[in-house]
């Protein structure tokens, strides 16, 4: 047993959820098992809530809802300046969480998933300061006020990343929030709650109820007192919310699927564009919705591409994810697991050339979902392994003749999130940014920059989270005529 879970099997916060300032006892018996892939063994066992812990914790949002939202800034900046500081005084046995809930490998979850979570916190801290809530036009006021109480639906593969991305600018615009992580990933979130409480956060204002997506979530889509939801999640689960939203039409921020594309320009420094571009398709072990999982090449340097990919490949150490020297831990679940093998034997019946990797685990792995990271070239635009997600280590190799056709490759996709271009000439990658259908383009691998906004075209989503038009998707615009004289 971890510390994050003694710790939270011995305050008792397993079984309950975190209601108008308050742990609560759920108002049903259901339960769901939490499962550490590294081991494939149960590690606890957390409530499930129902539509009457989601009609309890809405009722307290919607209380906390006036007071809150008419706080001054300085205070509301307080209380997540508050949280910024205990969750990172807290970073390793968050680190642990992650580690034990979907196995991140503890030196990601320390490096990553812990402090860009914070950095989240940071931001919404530092734009509230400085966001101009109201602002002249003529004689117009225009004010941004917030929307009210909103529902916060969360994947498992950033857990705690995901949670500070909506939590933080939904406080810092003045709303109240009542969150549903994901059941496969819940620990961090239960820790997170226990910060939010030590941080003297106001009862109401932050509301946590386990539960799974078409109990908890589609209650808290379809709530009449529910006036906006934000979810990550799958293209599908996105729908489906957006569906038991529609009745009450109220807001749907939306971050979904992703089929990214990483065109390595004729110019480009291969020696640096490929090891970079493995790594970044293979973070959290590619289990993110933007991560580039198609690599596409100039024709005439498919070869070399080949066993610098292979070369970078290799180098990763996937195994025990409690082990400093491990890169890459285990899958997060499963049914993701599953998937992954599955799409990698169905490229191998498409005929795409196998560079390493392949089906099954690593040689050396008997227990726990480990997964080969797996290169496929000479991958055709039209094979299934170009066009789905897998969310996972697989990284597709496709060429092109012209930069004019890579970018058409590029968008040949249902998704848009993110982009990457690599080369040297600067104005050639600007063009090149320009004209791909993506919320996000990187080029030449530039820092994370967590005031970038970040969101989706097409069936990638709608909404933008991140920075100053994060916070922004909590606000409605109000006009007031003849305001200023």
């Amino acid at each position: 047993m971890t510390s994050a879970v003694r710790y939270l099997t011995e305050a008792g916060f397993l079984g309950k959820f975190y209601i108008d300032g308050e742990w609560r006892k759920p108002t049903g018996l259901a339960t769901a098992i939490v499962v550490n892939p590294a081991i494939e063994q149960p590690v606890a066992e957390i409530a499930l809530g129902d539509d009457e812990d989601v009609d309890c914790a809405v009722a307290a949002a919607r209380k906390a809802f006036t007071g809150w939202s008419r706080k001054p800034a300085a205070e509301r900046a307080a209380l997540l300046d508050r949280v910024h500081g205990l969750l990172l005084d807290r970073l390793e046995l968050f680190a642990q969480a992650i580690t034990c809930e979907m196995g991140a490998a503890i030196t990601y979850a320390r490096r990553a998933q812990v402090p860009l979570a914070a950095e989240h916190i940071r931001v919404a801290r530092d734009n509230l300061a400085t966001y101009p809530f109201i602002a002249a036009r003529g004689s117009t006021a225009i004010m941004r006020e917030a929307i009210g109480v909103c529902g916060l639906i969360t994947p498992w593969n950033w857990p705690l990343y995901q949670i500070t991305a909506k939590v933080a600018p939904a406080l810092a615009a003045g709303c109240t929030v009542v969150l549903k992580p994901s059941e496969l990933s819940p620990l961090s979130a239960l820790l997170f709650a226990k910060v939010m409480d030590d941080a003297d956060c106001p009862p109401g204002v932050f509301n946590l109820v386990n539960g799974a997506g078409p109990v908890v979530g589609t209650g808290l889509a379809s709530h009449p007192q529910v006036d906006m939801i934000s979810i990550t999640g799958s293209t599908r689960a996105g729908v489906l919310v957006a569906q038991a939203a529609a009745p009450t039409v109220k807001r749907v921020a939306q971050e979904l699927g992703g089929k990214s594309p990483n065109i390595i320009l004729p110019d480009a420094d291969l020696s640096r564009a490929v090891p970079l571009g493995v790594a970044a398709a293979f973070r959290n072990l590619g289990q993110s919705c933007s991560a580039p999982t198609r690599m596409l090449v100039s024709r005439s340097q498919m070869a070399k591409v080949e066993i610098l990919a292979a070369a970078a490949a290799s180098e990763l150490v996937v195994g025990d994810p409690l082990a400093e020297s491990t890169t890459h831990g285990p899958i997060a679940n499963p049914p993701q697991f599953e998937r992954i093998q599955a799409m990698i034997g169905i490229g191998l019946e498409e005929g795409a050339k196998l560079v390493i990797g392949g089906p099954g685990r690593p040689n050396d792995l008997q227990v726990g979902l480990y997964a080969q990271p797996t290169i496929f070239s000479n991958v055709n635009r039209d094979m299934r392994i170009a066009q789905e997600e897998i969310f996972g280590p697989v990284l597709s190799i496709i060429p092109y003749d012209k930069v004019d056709g890579a970018v058409e490759i590029a968008n040949d996709t249902v998704y848009g999130l993110g982009a990457h271009v690599q080369g040297t000439d600067i104005e050639t990658m600007q063009a090149v940014a320009g004209q791909i259908r993506s919320g996000q383009v990187h080029l030449n691998y530039p820092d994370w920059d967590p005031n970038a906004p970040f969101g989706g075209y097409k069936r990638s989503g709608n909404g933008r989270e991140y920075g100053r038009e994060g916070m922004e998707e909590y606000l409605e615009t109000k006009a007031v005529l003849g305001f200023y004289r």
